[in-house]
């Protein structure tokens, strides 16, 4: 891992500008905007805003690549080639990605190294592998008429797809969206977080160097209320996959509803995490641990509403607040830490009210809720008890390392208050009972649900949420499906048979 100054000087060497139909370039853009390192709160860089002139000429160049160009021509099997060689480019700069990662985001540098570079890298190899086998089907149909009939489908790509991606995690979910699309065949037009764009321009310049056609994929940083509603108001634009707030995710499906065109929408979590009375207690409070403080708290599917058994209630509470005490708050490039800075200021206003906001409502501080000293957007891993289902911070997402403790007295109950919650995205069971486990697995509802381990993800399982949570699936074939068309071919055949 590199030092802090050597990752300072590592961004020098990420292009800042627009890169879309195959080079690079601010075009008629003359906005800027700073990208702010959460630990110093100094500036790392700065970056060209592509405007709705860039936003215009992309969408018009990836539509022109696919409709007549190279890449509407490369076939599943030279696709797949080229989704591996990205692979192995990102591989090979994986240090070069973490790093920025810890950088732009604050985020502990163990974090990227295990969980988001590898599976980004596995994303683009799993997609590869499904480039070549996008089949469509035989459908035997009757006669037209007396003729026979020979009826199949073909899946063909959407379309140009606008990927808008979220600040907590960039490089990972980016994979999500753009490898699946580019396996399927589709232009994608990315729109990276103006919090977290490094990764998404080092990953830009991978794509020219794995030989990608110009226009197959395009990355326009901006803010999201110029760049990104450009891109979502485009008439040329014929899917949209958006990862962020119900709010934002509210504003994208509005503009996606006027040309009838398709969205997938990961919105966010309020993920319950349930603790039953057979469960292995020290196992169960690291998981919960992390499952509350992985990068800060900054995480869709944070396990905020821990569920405990009244059985074990205190018993528990004791083991997880000495998990919160052991977690080490500071520089993502400092020896020994464990949890780093959340991404602004205003992410740090937002966390900082709902502990107060806690604490007004009566639940019981057990552990943080302070800031460190110093500059940085840092605040503590921070622990509720007593909370009731219907407070606020029970309630709504906080994105930030806070933990809201909720006792229960029987299974019932457990899942029906996992059940009352405006958002449907994940939730975990501790549990020894393994026929439990799969019985309240069905009834809880989530778009995906862990069993003794918190949130595992794979690109070959598919990922989303529904009610506040989104719509859609992103991985596994459900990504290769949320990004084609199935086509119906029925040819009526000349051939009568001998009577």
């Amino acid at each position: 891992m590199l030092a802090r100054t050597e990752a300072e000087q590592l961004v020098s060497t990420v292009p800042t500008e627009p890169y879309f139909a195959g080079r690079w370039g601010s075009g008629q853009s003359i906005d800027t905007f700073d990208v702010i390192d959460p630990v110093t709160e100094r500036r790392l860089t700065t970056v060209a805003a592509a405007g709705a002139r860039e936003v215009d000429e992309a969408v018009s160049h990836a539509r022109s690549a696919l409709d007549e160009g190279e890449w509407g021509r490369t076939d599943g099997s030279a696709r797949a080639l080229l989704l591996h060689r990205l692979a192995d480019l990102i591989e090979a700069r994986s240090e070069e990605f973490a790093t920025l990662e810890s950088l732009d985001i604050g985020k502990p540098g163990f974090e990227p190294r295990a969980i988001d570079l590898p599976q980004a890298i596995g994303a683009f190899r799993y997609f590869a592998g499904w480039a070549d086998k996008v089949e469509g089907r035989s459908v035997p149909t009757p006669s037209y008429m007396g003729r026979p009939t020979h009826s199949y489908t073909v899946r063909e790509p959407v379309g140009v797809v606008a990927a808008i991606t979220p600040w907590n995690s960039p490089t990972m979910i980016g994979s999500w969206k753009i490898a699946p699309a580019l396996a399927a065949g589709c232009a994608v037009i990315l729109k990276p977080p103006e919090d977290a764009p490094l990764t998404s321009l080092l990953l830009a310049s991978l794509i020219e160097e794995a030989g990608f056609p110009a226009g197959a994929f395009s990355v326009l940083p901006g803010l999201g209320a110029v760049t990104g509603q450009a891109l979502i108001d485009h008439p040329g634009v014929d899917k949209i996959s958006f990862t962020g707030s119900p709010e934002t995710g509210y504003k994208v499906a509005v503009a996606a509803a006027k040309g009838f065109r398709r969205t997938t929408l990961e919105l966010g979590g309020k993920s319950p995490q349930i603790v039953f009375g057979d469960a292995d207690l020290d196992e169960a409070a690291l998981g919960v641990a992390v499952g509350i403080f992985a990068n800060q708290g900054e995480v869709c599917a944070a396990g905020s509403r821990i569920l405990v058994a009244r059985s074990v209630y205190a018993e528990f509470v004791e083991r997880l607040v000495a998990r919160a005490r052991d977690i080490k708050v500071g520089d993502p490039f400092d020896e020994g830490t464990t949890m780093g800075a959340l991404i602004n200021a205003r992410q740090l206003e937002r966390v900082s009210q709902y502990v107060a906001t806690g604490i007004d409502d009566g639940a019981r501080l057990i552990a943080g809720g302070g800031r460190p000293d110093g500059k940085g957007f840092f605040i503590e891993p921070t622990l509720f008890a007593d909370v009731d289902n219907t407070m606020t911070i029970a309630r709504r997402e906080i994105f930030g390392p806070v933990g809201a403790i909720i006792a229960f007295d029987s299974e019932s109950e457990a899942v029906a208050m996992a059940n009352d919650s405006d958002y449907a995205l994940a939730a975990t069971l501790w549990t020894s009972d393994v026929s439990r486990a799969h019985v309240v697995a069905r009834r809880v509802r989530a778009g995906a649900v862990a069993i003794n381990g918190w949130a595992p993800l794979d690109p070959r399982l598919p990922w989303g949420g529904s009610k506040l949570s989104g719509q859609g699936r992103e991985l596994g074939w459900a990504g290769i499906e949320a990004n084609t068309e199935e086509k119906t071919v029925t040819a009526v055949l000349s051939y009568a048979p001998d009577k």
